[in-house]
């Protein structure tokens, strides 16, 4: 039973290599033939919603770069 007091969550949240969470979003492709097809959006907290137009246009230049388009 949820009482208030305790409760633990989930949190998906990248760390860089020294242990520190990282404040931005990364943008990450893949190897061989199908990473080059590819384009991830990793560390996307909610809220991200909030922001999603503006996450939006970096999806589109980004993958404007990864693909030449």
């Amino acid at each position: 039973m949820l009482n208030g007091i305790g409760i633990a969550g989930v949190r998906a949240q990248a760390m860089d290599a020294q242990g520190n969470l990282v404040d931005d979003f990364v943008f990450d492709g893949g190897v061989g033939d199908l990473g080059s097809r590819v384009l991830h959006v990793r560390n996307a907290p909610s809220p991200g919603a909030t922001s999603s137009l503006a996450i939006a246009k970096m999806v589109v230049e980004k993958a404007s770069e990864k693909f030449s388009l």
